[in-house]
């Protein structure tokens, strides 16, 4: 298996999508793991990650890994954790933030690593752009309610907003995310690393 893992990277690098990445000296970020229970989906690296290699790097992960009540080494080397964005790329800078991840990008390479994670039980959907693709939602439909009602999607699916400091206001707005959505992501991951 893990040499389907590592013909996989191969691939993806050598992509014709992805080649001026490879020509630049990077590769794909993602950890995917036989072993993980748990997997993670967000929108794309962030120019800190994608120059240190690691994955939720920034403030951001340290909020997310809070969310989650895990430590940095149970979400680093546990190997229980994935984390598949969706895209493995950096996308650049936009007017307000990093750009979107690139269309079509998670499509052609997710199925193929999670049909390598057959123990992968819990999918953590983090902002918008995760949420949407894998709950094939409406443009109409507004994450905040999809948050809020996050039971409809378990066992398999917990959305989650972004834990950007971006989104402050939002936690400010919305006390019942921290109060009630919270404890119960961390009640399933808690269940689910033991």
């Amino acid at each position: 298996m893990e040499n389907q893992f590592e013909e996989i990277f191969r691939q993806i690098k050598s992509d014709v999508q992805n080649i001026d990445y490879t020509n630049a000296g990077i590769d794909p970020l993602y950890y995917a793991s036989k072993e993980a229970k748990i997997l993670i989906i967000g929108q794309a690296p962030g120019k800190k990650a994608q120059d240190t290699r690691i994955v939720w790097n920034d403030p951001s992960g340290q909020r997310l890994r809070k969310w989650m009540g895990v430590s940095d080494e149970e979400f680093y080397h546990s190997k229980k954790i994935a984390i598949m964005p969706m895209d493995f790329y950096f996308p650049g800078k936009g007017k307000s933030g990093d750009l979107p991840p690139r269309k079509k990008f998670a499509a052609k390479w997710h199925p193929r690593l999670l049909e390598l994670m057959p123990q992968v039980e819990l999918i953590i959907l983090v902002g918008s752009y995760a949420v949407r693709e894998y709950l094939n939602l409406k443009t109409k439909d507004k994450l905040t309610d999809v948050v809020k009602n996050y039971q409809e999607y378990l066992p398999r699916y917990f959305p989650l907003v972004h834990p950007s400091p971006r989104n402050q206001i939002w936690l400010k707005k919305n006390p019942w995310f921290e109060k009630d959505v919270v404890p119960k992501l961390q009640s399933e991951v808690k269940r689910l690393m033991k």
